[in-house]
């Protein structure tokens, strides 16, 4: 492929999506994450792209939301790693919260598999991997569909979430920084996803590492409310996004990085073979939450830690 239809190719691609990674757009014009690189950079200085950490964004600040077809193909193996080492977060008998995303759809296919977790969701994606699960309670939020994203959205979304207490609330969004925390680029996704964090005693962000560093339009949760961060081990040359995640940690946010080795890609099980290591913590790291959950979905006993099963990767500071 010539320089030319390469970089056409790739302007399309960050057009379509918003924001694509390095890594997705080497893998798609079959080329070294290098020479994409340069690509990027003739762009940027054409002034038809920006450059992110680890990938490329439309022009102009901020990244705009991709519909879901567009999500659902990117950083697919990213997601798999991440999902893998959530589940492993759950424990028998949980009461929690799924918030709506491609990466949560994919945790929702692996807590299939958890004897007597209640999970609550906006997302008719997470209700619809769950659907068939014999020992799974679903409870969907009300509201008015949201159809880019399949999820519930509106004042009777939030409404349905108000004296709602469970144990842990999981969540994605558009882009994560330490300064702002957890944001998306839809104003009621926003609004939806601050009432399942305050209906949760614990907040745990799945986001891969080309969301680190990006900044859209509407924070959903203050970093201070981060109690983990699940992610993916950043390419050796994105400093930034490395960066990023130390910065994470020094503000009390426990980082946990998942492997590819952490299960098998695209299986809906719980994971199998070797896991990562738990994260070591760090200096000033603050403690999370335990004990007095009051859930009126379940016991407080039934809903306490039943351990954390996943072994998860020392955070190396950068």
């Amino acid at each position: 492929m010539f320089a030319a239809e390469r970089r056409q190719l790739i302007l399309e691609m960050v057009r379509a999506n918003g924001a694509v990674s390095l890594r997705e757009l080497a893998r798609v014009v079959q080329t070294s994450e290098v020479t994409v690189r340069r690509d990027v950079r003739a762009l940027e200085a054409e002034g038809l792209l920006d450059r992110r950490h680890g990938g490329a964004v439309l022009p102009g600040g901020f990244t705009r939301e991709s519909g879901f077809p567009q999500k659902s193909h990117l950083s697919t193996a990213e997601k798999t790693a991440i999902a893998d080492v959530a589940a492993g977060l759950v424990g028998e008998g949980e009461a929690i919260v799924v918030g709506a995303g491609t990466t949560t759809q994919e945790l929702a296919r692996r807590l299939a598999r958890v004897p007597g977790l209640t999970v609550v969701t906006n997302s008719l994606l997470v209700a619809q991997a769950l659907a068939h699960a014999n020992r799974v309670e679903v409870v969907m939020t009300g509201g008015t569909l949201r159809g880019s994203n399949y999820a519930l959205v509106g004042s009777g979304a939030e409404q349905s979430l108000q004296g709602l207490r469970v144990s842990r609330a999981f969540l994605s969004g558009s882009g994560l920084t330490a300064e702002r925390g957890l944001s998306t680029s839809n104003m009621l996704s926003a609004s939806v996803d601050r009432a399942l964090v305050q209906a949760a005693a614990e907040v745990v962000v799945l986001a891969d590492h080309t969301k680190l560093g990006s900044d859209t339009m509407f924070q959903t949760v203050p970093t201070d409310l981060i109690t983990r961060l699940v992610t993916d081990e950043p390419p050796l040359h994105d400093e930034r996004a490395a960066t990023e995640l130390q910065a994470l940690a020094d503000q009390g946010v426990e980082i946990t990085v998942a492997g590819p080795e952490a299960g098998a890609p695209g299986g809906d099980g719980v994971p199998s073979g070797r896991q990562p290591r738990r994260d070591m913590p760090l200096p000033g790291q603050r403690r999370t939450q335990n004990g007095g959950l009051g859930s009126p979905l379940r016991s407080a006993a039934a809903m306490t830690d039943q351990g954390e099963r996943a072994r998860v990767a020392d955070l190396r500071r950068r």
